[in-house]
């Protein structure tokens, strides 16, 4: 592999913060300066990254943490929001609906971002609601810069915002227009909601657990409750301007909290990797990893790309995420035989089908223990359910769809902390593109419910009180004797865990310098049912960085592969951090990908 990085892997003995924008790194530092450990700068961070990062989170969206306290073992924090309790696949079927829209109020679940931040900030940080919320606060009264990609979805929203969503309108086209990249843009009422929330914590008193608990009941049983509310309790126009009446209400946010769970894990090497459970993707990571080392696949990790290597891990993803569709969903409702999925024997059996010359067009669910798996519909694109004719090969985007139909994507941030303390996060949903804006807070709801089936069969179907299956999917990483070692993630929907994948196996076999790790070319598949509206699976695709070379891209379509080459540096926003708990040693880096993800420590 060549010694190439865009920049230094950072290193010290302080903190460490790695996320997908830099304003969002350096609140989480500044945090940590100040005397706070990585479950403070986690939450700080995630707060800023709301304000900082419309197009791909908000406020109204949800957050999966994975963590490990200091002497502690790694759990999971559940800031998945669950579907409504009038949401039932009846209510879609009346309204003519086959699946749940990507854009509207309709698709809103329980918003669970803020409550699963603040419980992070009860139960394992030190600091106060203000403090926390200081930065945010601040960067949306003031003003934060405008990305490109911020600029260019907003001209594209812009007729949505000015027909249909005067809310948005008024927040996101200050003139009337989408504002420029470089240019400076507020949120106001953001500014005030979270003032509010601060002053209300403050009038519990001086107790530090006590702010937090009146700033929980502020959000599900207080104020923002009941604007939500309110604002949903008539129709409310989609983005074309059609009335709908949503599912959410503001009982549905009372009866909801964040909450906790062991961890999914498999051993890997001499380390073990640990996800959230099948309400998340999160177990297609481990059963990647469990299949790549049935066959060996990453043992030459740090020779480079090569035509091998990117076709033996993509035929492995496509079964991982077939059995995605074929098993996951709630726990809580649906049996999911996670332990069969996650077994080195089911992965050999998986992988005896692999053909080292050929790409699968067809990849189907497996059936653990003779189990008959559920089949998700194939919606092609431009064709109808259950057609598998063959199409050209994507890059998952908005293009060719209505302005409303633009999909917004995902954060990241990791933490970890002198002390050990490690905190990896993917916020998202509650983008601007997903549903109009509500006045008085300042913030638009999120669209996961989008993610369910509308077929009782599926493991995954929609049904009231029910986490949806997500594609969120934080990752940390512990060594043998259960000492956290690294923390990683990336945006990016379906190929969180294709991206992630790739660069984990890189670092655990033997790529040191984490930088690296995540500069080396990327490449992911989109051969499966998409988790996102209209839900479309492009058969046999293959999408791929220049930087994986020529010869590897003719070798790869000469096996049959149907392969895109994408723009350079475009699949990918990862973000690390990795602690050595002999020397106490801390690591960090970030994706150059996007231009915006930064690390910052010492």
């Amino acid at each position: 592999m060549s010694g190439f990085t865009t920049r230094p892997q950072l290193r010290g003995d302080f903190g460490m913060v790695a996320s997908t924008h830099w304003l969002a790194s350096a609140t989480g530092m500044s945090v940590l300066e100040r005397g706070g450990n990585a479950f403070d700068a986690a939450v700080a961070a995630g707060f800023t990254l709301q304000v900082v990062e419309p197009h791909l989170n908000g406020p109204g969206g949800e957050v999966p943490v994975v963590f490990q306290a200091a002497g502690g073992s790694p759990r999971v924090l559940c800031g998945q929001g669950v579907s409504p309790a009038a949401a039932t696949v009846g209510a879609f079927e009346e309204r003519g609906l086959d699946r749940v829209p990507g854009s509207g109020v309709l698709a809103a679940t329980v918003p669970g971002a803020f409550d699963a931040w603040m419980r992070l900030l009860l139960d394992h940080g030190t600091m106060s609601v203000r403090e926390v919320l200081d930065h945010a606060i601040g960067l949306a009264e003031r003003g934060y810069p405008v990305l490109e990609r911020i600029s260019a979805a907003l001209e594209t929203l812009t007729p949505v915002f000015s027909r249909h969503w005067a809310g948005s309108a008024r927040v996101y086209l200050p003139h009337g227009s989408a504002p420029a990249a470089g240019t400076r843009l507020r949120n106001p009422a953001l500014a005030a909601t979270y003032r509010r929330v601060v002053a209300e914590a403050e009038a519990a008193g001086v107790d530090r657990e006590a702010q937090i608990e009146a700033a929980r009941r502020s959000w599900s049983q207080g104020f923002v409750a009941e604007a939500v509310g309110a604002f949903l309790a008539g129709p409310v126009a989609n983005g074309r301007g059609e009335p709908e009446q949503a599912l959410l209400t503001a009982q549905d946010m009372a009866d909801w909290s964040a909450s906790y769970e062991d961890t999914v894990s498999v051993s890997y090497g001499s380390h073990t990797v640990h996800k959230t459970g099948p309400w998340g993707q999160g177990p297609v990571m481990l059963q990647q990893l469990r299949m790549a080392e049935a066959v060996g696949v990453g043992a030459d990790a740090r020779a480079g790309v090569s035509a091998d290597f990117v076709h033996w891990s993509t035929e492995i993803a496509k079964l991982a995420f077939a059995d995605r569709e074929g098993w996951y969903g709630d726990p809580d409702f649906t049996e999911v035989p996670l332990k069969e999925l996650l077994s080195a024997d089911y992965a050999a059996e998986r992988v005896r089908g692999i053909d080292g010359g050929r790409a699968c067009l067809e990849p189907f669910p497996g059936a653990p223990g003779g189990r008959v798996p559920f089949e998700a519909p194939v919606y092609l694109p431009g064709a109808t359910p259950g057609d598998r004719t063959t199409g050209e090969p994507t890059v998952r985007d908005a293009s060719g769809r209505t302005p409303a139909d633009l999909r917004g994507d995902t954060c990241h941030v990791d933490v970890v902390d002198a002390r050990g303390n490690m905190v990896s996060a993917t916020p998202s949903g509650g983008w601007f593109s997903s549903s109009p804006l509500i006045p008085e807070l300042g913030f638009p709801l999120g669209t996961r419910a989008q993610m369910f089936w509308l077929d009782p069969a599926s493991p995954n179907a929609l049904s009231p009180g029910r986490r949806p299956r997500t594609t969120l999917s934080p990752t940390l990483v512990t060594r043998e004797d259960g000492e956290a070692v690294l923390a990683i993630g990336t945006p990016g929907g379906d190929q969180q865990d294709q991206w992630t994948t790739t660069a984990l196996v890189r670092v655990l076999n033997g790529v040191d310098d984490l930088q690296r790790a995540l500069d080396t070319p990327m490449f992911h598949t989109n051969a499966f049912p998409s988790s996102f509206h209209p839900r479309e699976t492009v058969p046999g695709d293959l999408v791929v960085e220049p930087g994986v070379g020529e010869e590897v891209v003719e070798e790869l379509r000469g096996r049959g592969h149907r392969v895109k080459v994408a723009p350079e540096w475009s699949l990918g926003r990862l973000a690390a951090v990795a602690r050595d708990p002999e020397s106490g040693e801390l690591r960090a880096a970030a994706d150059p990908r996007g231009a915006q993800g930064y690390a910052a420590g010492r």
